[in-house]
């Protein structure tokens, strides 16, 4: 099937063209057309798999011809980024119909939001917690709002958002359609579904959520943890290693990584919870364009970050389960491409790469890097104590509030001087 056997308006199959598709994915064939039905749909199907085309299509064609003004779609997703993509996704699709669209996410000023939702913005894509403060006003009342889509659900409730849902939905009108996609269907996902979709079509394709993307090579880098940043650096010099996001378990050891690589030569962004919003859209968009080849992330990147040709993902810090390698993997090979998924394991996480290698049925091999020695000391500890850094942040602390007082005691004194003066 190609995408001109689907009923889709002409406006909308135009803009797939232009961006090169010609046959829909597995999970566009199998959804787009009960959606146009205005069936609800719950989908299984693993991020890279085309799902976002998949309800935003259909979604397009329903309110193509309709006045604008009114706000008809949501779709609430877990992290900023993944927003900002489906939102950079609807914009592509909508370019040659007169469908606007807008993503609504923290770490950035409420005003331009605010007045997306005043205007009515067609299409608004959403984090929880920020759709929740902008409800806190009369002006976001989505009333005549007649699709919920609840994008990477088992994603939001990992992260606790279970709760921040269910307040959403309550905010809606209960007559609408309810399209849930998920990469896996936890029991409290299927709970969930029950509540709020009715009489759904339950579509699963793809691989099962422990099976990473068929283009994905796979390869463990054992290696003591304190030269963990020394063989990374020596990868990426060699120029084994094009383009990497490399996943840390901590913001603080992210921290670390990317400021080793950079004293060592190599160009590095960063991206985790305690980075602003600009400074998160800012390093994505150094690695998009080659600035720099490493891009050091927690978890909060291993879904909604898509990097067309991302030619490595590298477990600096082996995942706690099969699932989290799974998601972080699924940043290269996507769209049938190709890539490398590599992971540099100490001796004290064998057992979590064994669990990960029983998940997904094959055993990784073992790689030895030549020339690199691996019984050098190394030059820096890439964790430092707990006790060492709060005790550095409270001397930190402290050299602030002397200097504040200080400089008011000057204050004060130039004050009274200057009434002596008088």
């Amino acid at each position: 099937m190609s995408f001109s056997h689907l009923p889709l308006h002409p406006d909308l199959l135009r803009a797939v063209a232009d961006l090169g598709f010609v046959k829909p994915t597995p999970i566009q064939e199998q959804a787009i057309a009960p959606i146009l039905e205005g069936r609800d749909v719950r989908g299984r199907a693993m991020t890279g798999s085309g799902k976002t085309a998949a309800f935003l299509l259909p979604i397009l064609h329903r309110i193509h011809g309709k006045p604008r003004g009114t706000t008809r779609a949501l779709i609430l997703t877990p992290t900023r980024e993944l927003a900002a993509q489906i939102a950079g996704d609807l914009a592509a699709l909508a370019r040659h119909t007169p469908v606007t669209g807008t993503a609504i996410y923290g770490g950035v000023a409420m005003g331009p939001q605010e007045k997306a939702l005043r205007r009515g913005v067609d299409v608004v894509v959403a984090t929880p917690g920020r759709l929740l403060d902008h409800f806190r006003h009369g002006y976001a009342a989505l009333r005549g709002l007649e699709v919920l889509v609840l994008d990477e659900a088992d994603r939001m409730l990992d992260i606790g958002f279970l709760p921040d849902i269910r307040r959403v939905i309550a905010h809606v009108p209960a007559r609408r359609q309810t399209l849930l996609f998920s990469a896996t269907l936890p029991p409290e996902i299927v709970a969930l579904s029950r509540d709020i979709l009715r009489n759904p079509v339950s579509i699963e394709v793809g691989r099962a959520a422990t099976a990473p993307a068929p283009g994905v090579s796979h390869a463990a880098y054992p290696v003591r943890a304190d030269l963990k940043s020394a063989l990374l650096a020596e990868l990426v010099k060699r120029g084994e290693i094009r383009s990497v996001i490399a996943f840390t378990r901590t913001k603080h050891r992210a921290n670390r990584l990317a400021d080793y690589l950079v004293r060592n030569g190599v160009s590095a962004g960063r991206i985790h919870g305690n980075r602003s919003q600009a400074q998160r859209e800012q390093a994505l968009a150094g690695l998009k364009r080659g600035a720099f080849p490493v891009l050091v992330a927690t978890d909060i990147a291993a879904r909604g970050i898509d990097v067309e040709a991302l030619s490595h993902v590298v477990n600096f810090d082996v995942p706690n389960t099969p699932e989290d390698y799974v998601h972080r993997v699924g940043r290269t090979a996507r769209a049938e491409l190709t890539g490398d998924a590599f992971l540099f394991v100490s001796p004290e996480e064998e057992a979590q790469v064994t669990r990960i290698e029983r998940a997904i049925g094959k055993r990784i091999p073992r790689v030895t890097v030549p020339g690199f020695d691996y019984q050098k000391k190394a030059a820096e500890k890439l964790e430092i104590p707990r006790g060492r850094r709060l005790a550095t942040m409270r001397a930190q602390r402290s050299a602030v509030a002397a200097r504040r007082s200080a400089g008011s005691r000057r204050h004060d004194a130039s004050r009274h001087e200057a009434y002596r003066g008088r």
